[in-house]
């Protein structure tokens, strides 16, 4: 069942290195390939000539651009994509937890099984309350300390 090197022959040794490491430089083309495929393909489809004028501009689905493409966006914006994307994730665990609940109960672990969701679902509440209390979900904010832009003569009532 398991080989000793005693017994085999430097051809046999040999040849099974090769079988037995083969798929490594296999794995590496492939991944060099990959990457310097679509670079070689781009480079070759490319135009090049003609690249500045229009081709510099911004494109807005056919629109006449307005101002620059480096706009600094406000951080409220990622603020709620992250919020959004951490709660989102979070509740995708009570689905699984649900599906198996019934059979949890049959095996007689759906108290525990109840009690460790619910704790799942306080800290969930917890942290929205947080973010909720700390003002996070609120899209205008009106307390700015130091106002700027557009902000700068905005009166807070």
């Amino acid at each position: 069942m398991f080989l000793v090197l005693a017994d085999l022959t430097k051809k046999d040794i040999k040849y099974k290195l090769y079988t037995d490491f083969l798929p490594v430089p296999i794995y590496v083309v492939l991944a060099v390939a990959l990457v310097a495929l679509p670079l070689l393909i781009q480079y070759i489809v490319s135009p090049r000539h003609n690249k500045g004028g229009e081709k510099l501009e911004s494109y807005e689905c056919g629109e006449v651009p307005e101002g620059s493409a480096w706009v600094k966006f406000n951080v409220r914006f990622y603020v709620i994509a992250l919020i959004f994307l951490i709660f989102d994730v979070e509740v995708i665990f009570l689905f699984p937890w649900a599906v198996v609940f019934q059979s949890l109960v049959e095996r007689g672990d759906g108290f525990l099984a109840f009690i460790e969701m619910f704790i799942f679902v306080s800290i969930l509440v917890i942290g929205f309350a947080y973010v909720w209390i700390k003002g996070d979900l609120d899209w205008v904010k009106m307390k700015l300390k130091y106002g700027e832009g557009r902000y700068s003569k905005l009166k807070i009532k």
